[in-house]
């Protein structure tokens, strides 16, 4: 694993929030998604047909010309523009994901854009319209968070919001390394490379000892030019890692405690919060 894109890698399976913290995210299972799919295929039907009936109705005598015209540009509104448009101004709903209580963001766990969504559309064309959903259902099965090509075209996930989030416990110092850690100089992380750090402090005991050995070595190897001066020799990069984190998170709940109480100084009291 290298250390940055091997990093990157290892942490894509959660969000993390912004004090660099792990959430195992609730992927939407594939059924979920193929139900929510096929409400919204349905619906779209429905309004392409109500829509060529209509055109049919009003345009009467129009060439051939004008009617492909207008059958085009219905059919890339109906498919494409309005999936793009519910998604962008609800943050990753369409109608199938309201019912089924599911939401497509961005793989950082951030509300999907514009032009996420209008990526989405596009493959989602030509996956599910096109080739009747096979390449969605295969990709879907097949990808550890139930991607299909247009979540990887895009980079999003979808999640479902009918089920809690969990936390992973915040690691700890281990009181050999408590001198150092606390004198030592801790730059701020990348949020990746602190997610994946977590991850593999949680997940440690279920790996392969090889496995764990390398992934280890591989984060702390990443870890180490953001923290001057570097661990006492002899200590396993688990030991290591786990104080870098611990102390790292400490420092981050500590500076933003100060910014509050600063702010409840300056700032008058919101007269619509409860008093203490």
């Amino acid at each position: 694993m290298s250390d940055h894109g091997g990093y990157r890698s290892y942490a894509g399976d959660d969000l993390v929030t912004g004090e660099g913290v792990a959430v195992e995210v609730p992927t939407a299972s594939v059924a979920a998604r193929m139900a929510s799919a096929a409400i919204d295929v349905i619906l779209a039907l429905a309004l392409l047909v109500g829509g060529f009936f209509a055109f049919g109705m009003a345009l009467g005598e129009a060439s051939e010309a004008m009617v492909g015209i207008v059958g085009i540009a219905w059919s890339t509104l109906v498919i494409v523009g309005v999936p793009a448009t519910l998604e962008t101004f609800t943050r990753g709903r369409t109608l199938g994901k309201m019912a089924l209580g599911l939401r497509a963001v961005r793989d950082d766990g951030g509300p999907i854009r514009g032009r996420h969504a209008i990526v989405r559309a596009l493959v989602a064309y030509v996956e599910i319209y096109l080739l009747l959903g096979a390449p969605a259902l295969i990709t879907s099965m097949i990808h550890p968070r139930a991607k299909r090509l247009g979540d990887m075209a895009a980079g999003t996930v979808v999640v479902t919001q009918r089920a809690a989030l969990r936390l992973t416990a915040p690691p700890v110092v281990h009181p050999v390394l408590y001198p150092w850690v606390t004198g030592a100089d801790i730059a701020s992380l990348p949020s990746g490379l602190t997610v994946a750090v977590r991850q593999f402090l949680s997940r440690a005991p279920s790996l392969s000892p090889e496995s764990r050995q390398r992934l280890g070595t591989d984060l702390l190897r990443a870890v180490l030019p953001h923290v001057s001066p570097a661990p006492p020799q002899g200590h396993h990069p688990e030991v290591v890692l786990a104080a870098v984190v611990a102390e790292r998170r400490r420092r981050d709940l500590e500076r933003l405690g100060r910014e509050e109480r600063l702010r409840a100084r300056v700032l008058p009291a919101d007269p619509l919060l409860p008093r203490p």
